[in-house]
């Protein structure tokens, strides 16, 4: 049989369905369209639909047995607000969990929420909205370190009697883009890493800095607006010096493959990795200040109990700037579309809980060979030790003078008031 008579037999056999078709039967319609994959996805299709559709209206609507079907191709052909959302494929695609809960509308949404005064509860909208699974596993924040995250926020107000002087004194002058590349350039050259790792300077991070890989490359990202001078450095060696050395120490161990790594039983890598982390941004500040992980800590609860505007209003008493309010509020809110309910992504709780533990531990714990064992909870370090390669792993710069770093890490728990008898009460 040649193709034209396939092609006749199969246009003779659509119409005979055509035929038997009734519009007052909604079963065989389904049956029909699911036998057959007939779907309005195209805009051809939605055109041709949307073309049937009025002048069949009038008749339709006299017809109560034909009532659910159409309202079923009135939705296919009128978008309504759940058909504005991307469409089920897109809402699928694998993103990361950061980029997944950073809001879309997150400018005009600010916009509307200062010229309301502060009264105003944002809606987020999220173009890769993150599982629902992924969301409740860092929506249950802590209260255990509250306390000490309170004790070093007013260490600092009755140092500087505000965040804003804080800030302006310890920070030092604004960067501009020129500058920022500049250092970023300057520190990856210190730490022989400017072939490895591309920069991106961005406006529109929630974070201050990220370590992420675009197509295949080490990226360091960095948040260009209101970065200063005395505090850049210490962001850098944030994701350089610890995240992204860390990471590459972690390839040459056992552990770097999952399957090993749950053989082994190891801890998650959080919340030692971002509390080493916080510890290395302000490393070598005149005033070491853990200022900002303890406000990430309270935000976190705090938002677990309030709205957003509530939140705001909350954070006053430690923040007066509207701008540095709304980015610690966004934070602890992403994720969220109704940011009138309580709620919060508390996953920033574990910069201050990981550098409490590894402070309360700093007398005898081996930083150097925890920085090589690559991403390992410090918990891990003495089941680790024995079966572990060091030969190809490094360690940043500023941890080559091993004495002055444990001055250094000291000098964090004096200046914060975390006395001895304070981290005791940490696990």
């Amino acid at each position: 049989m040649n193709g034209t008579s396939i092609r006749q037999k199969s246009s003779s056999s659509y119409k005979r369905k055509r035929k038997k078709l009734s519009i007052s039967s909604v079963s065989q319609i389904s049956k029909f369209q699911q036998k057959d994959k007939l779907s309005p996805s195209t805009s051809k299709n939605n055109t041709k639909c949307a073309n049937v559709m009025n002048a069949k209206l009038p008749e339709l609507k006299s017809r109560p047995q034909t009532a659910k079907l159409t309202e079923v191709l009135r939705s296919r052909i009128t978008p309504s607000p759940k058909n504005l959302l991307p469409p089920p494929f897109e809402r699928r695609k694998k993103v990361a969990l950061l980029t997944a809960i950073k809001p879309e509308n997150e400018k005009s949404e600010k916009e509307r929420f200062m010229r309301a005064h502060f009264v105003y509860n944002p809606l987020f909208i999220y173009k890769y909205p993150a599982d629902s699974s992924v969301i409740e596993k860092f929506n249950k924040p802590s209260a255990r370190y509250l306390t000490q995250a309170i004790l070093i926020m007013e260490k600092a107000l009755a140092r500087y009697g505000s965040y804003e002087v804080f800030e302006e004194i310890t920070g030092g002058p604004i960067l501009n883009r020129p500058y920022i590349y500049t250092l970023v350039r300057k520190y990856l050259k210190k730490e022989n890493l400017e072939n490895d790792i591309n920069i991106n300077l961005s406006e529109d991070l929630l974070s201050r800095g990220s370590m992420t890989q675009v197509k295949g490359r080490p990226t360091v990202n960095v948040r260009i607006v209101n970065l200063r001078e005395q505090w850049a450095e210490g962001l850098l060696r944030h994701e350089i010096g610890t995240h992204y050395i860390r990471s590459c120490n972690n390839q040459y161990q056992l552990w770097a493959n999952f399957k090993t790594r749950r053989e082994l039983g190891l801890l998650p890598l959080n919340p030692t990795e971002e509390g080493l982390a916080s510890l290395h941004s302000v490393l070598t500040r005149t005033d070491p200040l853990l200022w900002r992980a303890a406000l990430l800590y309270y935000t976190a609860y705090k938002a677990s109990v309030l709205s957003f505007k509530e939140l705001f209003h909350d954070l006053e008493q430690f923040v007066h700037s509207p701008n540095v309010r709304w980015d610690y509020c966004i934070r602890a809110k992403r994720g969220q579309t109704d940011t009138s309910k309580p709620g919060s992504f508390c996953k920033d709780q574990v910069y201050l809980d990981g550098a409490l533990q590894i402070l309360k531990r700093r007398h005898t714990l081996d930083f150097s060979l925890l920085v090589r064992l690559g991403k390992v909870s410090h918990k891990d370090i003495e089941l680790l030790e024995d079966i572990c390669e060091l030969e190809n792993t490094k360690i940043p710069s500023f941890m080559n003078d091993m004495n002055l770093y444990k001055r250094q890490i000291d000098r964090i728990a004096d200046v914060n008031g975390l006395t001895d008898n304070i981290l005791a009460e940490v696990e």
